[in-house]
């Protein structure tokens, strides 16, 4: 990792304002350190801006906002205050002329595909529970070994494939293992089989959510930054990055037409990480900018249209798997927070189409698509289109790093040559291009101040490798030496020797007390075992062949117990990741 700490920082230059880049900020100023922010767009919160068109707010999106991680909530709370609302959810999936329950419940799915259809599904995943694929390379692989292949193709292939724009046989299992890999084996054990000391609280059901947009979170974070000295400019991009040898002296931005030089003793970046290395001045080592040139981004754009009526359906949002629409989610955002819809009696929403940068529906006409989303609200029985009043279109690149088949072979060359610049550090979604959630970028913003304030080590590469957290708030958990030793795999040979001794023994110590009690007769009731152990007596002699019969019939006691409780502890661990790994599977496509 390269020592963004060598020196102090006079003057500390953010590229991007979005959460990563806007909470760096905050943390420098308010540690009185000089910053400036440029940012490209015309409004700050990056992929979690808010636009307004007519006085409707729209979200470019639909952003929730949840974290574990503490510092993140505080800043949350600092900023907004009154203004961050805890808002009720609810999202549904539309299939086949239906609406199913959002995260996935078993009897609601079926009971809405209908008999034969939920017959073939349990058929299916029943099938793929004794033949799974021996790889799950592909996403395509990892949700059939869970799922089964039909549920896959109704419930994730057509809309992944929407928002991705590749072959789900193509798309890395990588970016979706990544949201419930590292299960917590304690914590499932724990919660499934023994009453837990404390609640656990999820998200579920509810979020918090700024009054007027996740932008209003950002605009509120960008006038701290100036208010403590900082500077934040937009409508700036940045279009070279100046450096010598390993160390970046500057960045030249341009602004309504004009270029002009913005020197810093340090830079933290939240620009796409592939667009940075092609703008390096003198250029990255033609390997490098090759595998930066292989990385690959997925685009959206929202259509929002306002539409007559103000109560056109409970849900915040709609995941549209059915293939005879283009759109793949819409947004309510009434449902949000009823600020963000000024005109009583209307309500506004938000059709996302994903697509590529310059493809044939990136280029269409806002009329045109405008037009296409009023059809496709009709279409889905959502809303006449002779209801919708008006409408705007609002484009979003660079919105999804694809994990595609050979990005991280890629990511690793371009990593390597970036951690070599000695007063840079990338963070957030782009800066990394990995697929983080708005607190994760958050988290990469602080972790960069505390490097290059504290000379601390954080690697921001690894922030949200575990993705155990997602939508669940969890309290302090139980210990774990109240189950888990519980669970430690027996020895079968240490517990076959430990029975067979203390057998032996037991049997060599009772022959021996009644041989030195004696009597006219001993030991009538020990002596009854000569039935099941040839030669065994109540004397001397049979003490010691006792004991010989208790080490090997303890021992075989001991080892067979252990592999069969060994079994069965397997088989109940197995069964309780499957059963956590599948709820957190019914929630994926939230993190899409």
């Amino acid at each position: 990792m390269h020592d963004s700490s060598r020196d102090t920082p006079r003057h500390v230059v953010v590229v991007g304002a979005g959460p990563a880049g806007l909470t760096a900020a905050y943390d420098l100023v308010r540690a009185g350190v000089p910053t400036a922010v440029v940012e490209q767009g015309a409004q700050v919160g990056g992929l979690a801006r808010t636009d307004v068109y007519r006085g409707f707010h729209f979200d470019m999106g639909g952003h929730r906002f949840f974290t574990k991680v503490p510092e993140v909530a505080a800043m949350w709370r600092e900023v907004l205050g009154p203004d961050f609302l805890r808002r009720p959810r609810l999202s549904r999936i539309f299939y086949n002329g239906r609406y199913v329950q959002y995260p996935l419940k078993p009897l609601n799915a079926l009971g809405a595909l209908g008999p034969w259809e939920a017959l073939r599904v349990i058929g299916s995943y029943l099938r793929w529970q004794v033949r799974p694929h021996r790889r799950e390379d592909t996403f395509e692989e990892w949700v059939t070994n869970r799922f089964g292949e039909r549920l896959f193709s109704i419930f994730f292939k057509t809309y992944t494939e929407k928002v991705w724009g590749i072959s789900c046989s193509v798309l890395k299992a990588e970016w979706a293992a990544q949201r419930i890999k590292n299960l917590s084996l304690r914590s499932a054990l724990m919660s499934m089989l023994v009453q837990p000391r404390t609640s656990i609280t999820t998200l579920i059901e509810e979020f918090d959510y700024p009054r007027l947009g996740p932008g209003m979170m950002w605009a509120a974070v960008r006038d701290e930054v100036v208010r403590h000295g900082g500077a934040v400019d937009v409508g700036c991009e940045v279009v070279s990055v100046l450096r010598q040898d390993r160390r970046i002296t500057g960045v030249v931005v341009s602004e309504n037409g004009a270029r002009r030089t913005v020197p810093g003793s340090h830079f933290i970046s939240s620009m796409p990480v592939t667009e940075l290395v092609a703008r390096l001045d003198p250029p990255a080592p033609a390997p490098v900018r090759d595998a930066a040139g292989m990385l690959r981004h997925r685009d959206f754009l929202t259509v929002c249209i306002i539409v007559e009526g103000a109560d056109l359906f409970p849900d915040n949002w709609i995941y549209v798997h059915d293939p005879s629409v283009q759109v793949g989610r819409i947004q309510n955002f009434k449902n949000w927070s009823p600020d963000m819809v000024p005109e009583p009696g209307r309500s506004s929403l938000g059709l996302e189409y994903f697509c590529d940068e310059g493809d044939a529906l990136w280029t269409t006409p806002d009329s045109e698509l405008i037009a296409l989303a009023s059809r496709e609200v009709e279409t889905l029985g959502l809303v006449r289109r002779e209801d919708v009043v008006d409408g705007c279109v609002v484009r979003v690149p660079k919105a999804y790093p694809i994990y595609d088949t050979d990005y991280r072979e890629q990511l690793a060359v371009v990593r390597e040559w970036v951690d070599g610049l000695e007063n840079l550090q990338t963070i957030g979604r782009n800066g990394l291009h990995r697929y983080d959630n708005q607190d994760h970028a958050m988290v990469t913003g602080m972790l960069a101040v505390k490097n290059l304030l504290h000379g601390e080590a954080h690697d921001l590469w690894s922030v949200n490798t575990e993705q155990e957290y997602h939508e669940e708030v969890q309290a302090p958990a139980a210990p774990a030496h109240v189950l888990v030793p519980g669970f430690a795999k027996l020895d079968r040979v240490a517990l076959g020797m430990a029975s067979g001794i203390v057998t032996g023994l037991i049997l060599l110590a009772a022959t021996l007390t009644l041989v030195v009690r004696g009597g006219p007769v001993v030991g009538p009731n020990l002596a009854l075992l000569g039935q099941y152990l040839p030669g065994y007596r109540v004397t001397f002699g049979g003490a010691f062949l006792g004991l010989a019969y208790g080490l090997m019939g303890g021992f075989a006691a001991g080892w067979t117990f252990a592999i069969l409780r060994n079994a069965t502890a397997l088989f109940v661990v197995a069964v309780v990741r499957r059963q956590i790994e599948a709820r957190r599977l019914a929630r994926l496509l939230d993190y899409v």
